[in-house]
């Protein structure tokens, strides 16, 4: 009972896989792909400021570090399932949500109750810091569906994960979108220039796709 039950229970982000059953190459556990995140939230962050923008890095940290944490209760479901239809995606999240309150309400002791409710909600909204989670969290994904494809991993979904992730990073405006897709992006398709994936004309495509089709 108490914090240690949660402390315990982050071993499990440990465990389990994104994306089960296709990577190839590379697994990638829920616990790495939080860890990333935050490593990509802060460069993100770090740009934003550069340009005049106020950022709460508090916030930042908290949403960003604990953005899947409900993944414990219901898994990585992969993202053409639980983007299939609003419905659905809604129907998950309400789920994912409300196993984290009960988790909450069990386990963690009454005076620290709201921290944690702050910390362990969804924190993709319209701020900064949502948007900035938003990016990241779509960034891994370019990068984990980048190095499936690199190697020659043909399966369509990392073809539909790389580009459903730029499509929506492209959508965010924020000044370190425009960085990443000036300065960064170009960097990893010509190192992809080599795979058997023309992930050039992939990524091309992507950047001139209307977002509404």
């Amino acid at each position: 009972m108490g914090i240690h039950t949660y402390f315990q229970s982050l071993t499990d982000l440990e465990r389990i896989i994104r994306c089960p059953g296709k990577f190839k190459f590379q697994k990638h556990s829920v616990s790495e792909h939080s860890w990333k995140v935050v490593q990509y939230a802060k460069t993100l962050a770090d740009i934003e400021e550069s340009n005049g923008v106020t950022v709460d890095w508090k916030k930042l940290y908290e949403i960003t570090s604990s953005h899947d944490y409900g993944e414990i209760f219901i898994g990585d479901i992969k993202t053409p399932v639980k983007h299939y239809s609003l419905e659905l995606r809604a129907m998950l999240q309400q789920v994912e949500e409300g196993m984290v309150a009960h988790f909450i309400d069990e386990h963690i002791p009454a005076e620290y109750q709201p921290i944690f409710r702050r910390q362990l909600r969804e924190g993709k909204d319209d701020s900064v810091e949502g948007q900035i989670l938003e990016v990241a969290d779509k960034m891994d994904q370019i990068y984990e569906a980048f190095a499936e494809l690199q190697r020659g991993n043909t399966e369509k979904e990392f073809i539909t994960m790389y580009r459903s992730a730029l499509i929506k990073i492209k959508q965010i405006k924020l000044h370190c979108v425009d960085y990443f897709l000036r300065e960064i992006l170009p960097d990893l398709v010509r190192e992809g220039s080599q795979s058997p994936i023309d992930i050039e004309r992939i990524t091309n495509e992507a950047l001139a796709s209307d977002p509404r089709s």
